[in-house]
């Protein structure tokens, strides 16, 4: 962060599949955020298919000092076969501690890579829809699920819903950041890396390029994520 000129970041989890792993490397995640509270927000891991579990290192997490959840992965945690009800418990924990959910999203078309799974913009909606009241950071810019903001029923159904610009030049022109902005408005952009995949300037070299003007700017490169995280 020091070498990159990052003064504070959002430290997501990765999908484990037992919950031993996620308890190590949220304790790990807590004890960096508390190390460095000034710096770093934290996120958790849960273990798959939710259930008491997943609520009680959620529980654990929160008392941990965690902010949100993520970066989920709708298929692994139980949203890909009309099963949505295993993560009711779970996100009724985030809705009553004002958590924030990051969630991964992959786009339905364009070139295979790692990481390209089944979470596209029609699971997104699902979930979304299935918790208004919960404010998701969709990962990736949704994959592509800002476009369909041109529908009003979606735009509406977006209202708590933010877009990062994690892994944004391996997957998009630098032209996403305009485009996205004008559809669902500069205020729900969050800038993103998903480091260690690229360095922070890497994207960061792909937005400026636009010269989108200095406010813009600061409410991407911060002043959103202040305001949404009560920085």
């Amino acid at each position: 962060m020091d070498e990159e000129g990052i003064d504070r970041s959002v430290i997501l989890n990765a999908n484990w599949g037992s919950l031993d792993l996620c308890q190590e490397t949220n304790d790990y995640i807590m004890e960096s955020t508390s190390r460095y509270p000034d710096r770093l927000t934290g996120f958790c891991s849960l273990p798959p298919n939710a259930g008491e579990v997943a609520v009680a290192e959620l529980e654990r997490c929160i008392r941990g000092g965690i902010s949100g959840i993520g970066e989920l992965r709708p298929d692994f945690h139980g949203l890909e076969k009309g099963d949505e009800v295993l993560l009711d418990p779970v996100f009724e924990v985030a809705r009553r501690n004002h958590l924030i959910v990051s969630v991964h999203a992959s786009e339905p078309v364009g070139h295979e890579y790692v990481g390209k799974q089944k979470i596209t913009p029609d699971v997104l909606e699902k979930l979304i829809a299935r918790f208004p009241d919960i404010t998701i950071i969709c990962a990736h810019w949704g994959g592509g699920l800002p476009f369909y903001a041109l529908m009003p029923e979606v735009a509406e159904a977006l209202k708590n819903v933010y877009f990062d610009s994690s892994a944004s030049p391996y997957l998009y022109k630098p032209e996403i950041f305009r485009h996205v902005a004008q559809i669902v408005g500069t205020e729900k952009v969050l800038f993103g890396s998903d480091y260690p995949l690229m360095l922070p300037s890497r994207v960061l070299k792909q937005f400026l390029s636009l010269d989108m003007g200095e406010v813009a700017e600061a409410s991407i490169l911060g002043g959103n994520a202040r305001r949404l995280f009560g920085l």
